[in-house]
């Protein structure tokens, strides 16, 4: 259980569905700064073949290079909170416990044993790969699938508009399955 809360924490923070901007949102390339409130499922498959599921809310806002990320389970009840800053993370579980590292990728690695991207996924929300990744676009030049350091992310979207956010997203790799669908993107200021 305890690899899938990390698979859950660590990857629960890609996210994709229906956008439903209460704002109007930059073109998908000048957007830096967002909040987005999605619904995640998970897969975790063990070295033993064994699957185990999960899936749940987040609310994540990444503003100013910092992030904080809030993950619940589908009724609600809070499972974690993740507060990264350069030089600084640090990830409180709803138990009580509080893990804290300087990177947050360290503290994923740290609290839960798995090497999760965590400072890769807000570029990677946005269709933005790394120069060692490779993106494939569609027809309509919007991020459709991007290979980086082990992982696939594939996007889907609610219309043809170019700029479109992504309405879901898929993430695998390392013997983790993410599904998202996020239900509101908002620019944040």
């Amino acid at each position: 259980m305890k690899r899938l809360f990390a698979g859950l924490l660590g990857l629960a923070l890609l996210a994709g569905c229906a956008p439903a901007p209460i704002q109007p949102l930059p073109a998908r390339d000048a957007l830096q700064d967002f909040a987005i409130e999605a619904r995640f499922a998970l897969k975790l498959i063990q070295p033993n073949g064994r699957q185990e599921s999960a899936g749940g809310r987040l609310n994540w806002t990444h503003e100013n290079g910092m992030d904080r990320v809030l993950l619940a389970n589908p009724l609600g009840i809070g499972l974690a909170e993740i507060d990264a800053a350069p030089g600084r993370a640090v990830l409180r579980t709803g138990d009580g416990k509080v893990y804290q590292a300087e990177e947050p990728d360290q503290l994923l690695a740290a609290a839960t044993g798995q090497p999760l991207p965590l400072s890769r996924l807000p570029a990677w929300l946005l269709g933005r790969a790394a120069p060692a990744g490779t993106l494939e676009r569609d027809a309509h030049t919007r991020p459709l699938r991007l290979q980086e350091d082990g992982w696939l992310i594939e996007y889907r979207y609610s219309d043809d508009n170019p700029d479109a956010l992504p309405q879901q997203l898929q993430a695998s790799g390392h013997n983790i399955e993410l599904r998202l669908r996020i239900e509101t993107w908002k620019s944040q200021p």
